[in-house]
């Protein structure tokens, strides 16, 4: 008898967790590495949150909170989605899990059972995949290309739903790409969805206040309030705010679903950290105005990096409206043959060459789409820069 689960069998440590403990493994070994791998702002916690921090520790807010939340928590997220999405949820409707993942995996954990399906389209954040098949129901990865805008179209929707179908997964912005769905393309996902009463939809929205090119955002419940009844929206305080180590989600949704999800997490984790709550409590009401300056920041990086790219020969990057990464194509690499005379023969050789030159990335294949590779531009300008100089570098050296 086998001592671990098969469930087991079915899932795979996190590419980009992998590939950013790479990447300090190297640096400990003495090597000069650039890591691009992880999805965590380079900006520090505001300051009236880490304050608001201390006076909890002062009151000593640290005994067991409740397990869907600390009241004062509940409504200020009651409040931001009313404000912010035009979203009303009753207090039983909301509720604050360790991150926006727990969330993500709870709600797949409490609704999906063997040979379920949930509709995920591709590029995805890597562990959108690996819930379902943990659950063991059945990842139908929808293809979209650049051509789309790497967004999934009505057609492709209306194709991939069957009598199986449980989810919708939706992201935007969008890791890895930055796309950003507009009211326009919800609008049409929701005509079809509304022809499929049996659909759910679990809009993943953590990046939703890093967007360019003054893009507005719409999560599909604002836009269509008919999908109200069976949307979980999730969000968190982890990317806007740079709060990642404080672990805090929250989702809005049908309470009976929420109730459910409350009910498993009541059997994991139990409630979130009371300390990381009533740091969330600050971020949520206290001053926003360094949001929209931090997002500017991640634009003009964006722009930067994509100056310098057009002086790298052989690599495509996407032009992303949101989040803090660039989704790079490789293809016109491969073939190609490294100073010791080694073939690059696929995305990972890419990425291990990269590598061998200084910088780390995160292949494309972990994200359903190939042959790309993914790069972080969480980290200061002179960092990119120099990064980029070292993928020229890199590319320079392949020949035919």
């Amino acid at each position: 008898m086998a001592f671990f689960s098969t469930r087991l069998g079915r899932i795979k440590l996190s590419p980009s967790t992998a590939a950013t403990q790479k990447a300090r493994e190297l640096r400990q070994a003495g090597h000069d590495i650039i890591a691009l791998t992880i999805g965590q702002p380079d900006f520090n916690t505001p300051d009236h949150v880490k304050q608001a921090v201390a006076d909890a520790l002062e009151r000593n807010e640290t005994k067991y909170p409740p397990v869907d939340g600390i009241a004062p928590l509940k409504e200020a997220v009651r409040e931001k989605f009313k404000k912010e999405n035009d979203l009303d949820y009753g207090l039983d409707q909301i509720m604050i899990g360790t991150g926006s993942k727990q969330i993500i995996f709870n709600a797949i954990m409490s609704t999906i059972d063997a040979g379920d399906e949930v509709i995920i389209p591709a590029p995805y954040w890597i562990s959108y995949l690996d819930m379902v098949l943990v659950c063991e129901g059945v990842p139908k990865e929808v293809l979209c290309t650049e051509h789309s805008g790497f967004k999934l179209t009505a057609q492709q929707l209306e194709a991939a739903i069957t009598d199986r179908t449980k989810w919708l997964l939706l992201n935007s912005p969008n890791n890895p790409t930055g796309a950003v769905y507009s009211r326009e393309e919800l609008r049409a996902l929701a005509d079809v969805l509304l022809r499929h009463p049996h659909v759910w939809v679990l809009t993943d929205d953590i990046y939703e206040h890093l967007r360019f090119d003054r893009l507005p955002f719409y999560t599909i419940a604002q836009v269509e309030p008919a999908l109200y009844e069976r949307t979980l929206t999730v969000n968190g305080v982890s990317k806007a705010y740079a709060m990642t180590g404080f672990r805090l989600g929250y989702a809005g949704g049908p309470m009976q679903l929420i109730r459910n999800i409350i009910k498993l997490q009541s059997q994991s984790t139990a409630g979130v950290s009371s300390i990381s709550q009533w740091g969330a409590v600050a971020a949520l009401r206290g001053p926003q105005d360094f949001i929209p300056q931090r997002a500017k920041a991640f634009e003009e990086r964006r722009d930067r990096v994509l100056e310098w790219f057009q002086t790298i020969p052989g690599l495509q990057p996407n032009h992303p409206e949101g989040a803090f990464y660039l989704f790079v194509r490789c293809a016109d690499l491969l073939g190609l043959k490294t100073k010791q005379g080694v073939v690059i023969d696929s995305e990972q050789a890419v990425v291990l060459h990269l590598m061998n030159h200084g910088v780390a990335v995160v292949n494309g294949a972990a994200y359903g789409m190939s042959p790309y590779f993914r790069m972080s531009i969480a980290t200061e300008l002179k960092n990119l820069e120099q990064a980029c100089v070292r993928i020229r570098r890199a590319v320079m050296e392949l020949t035919k």
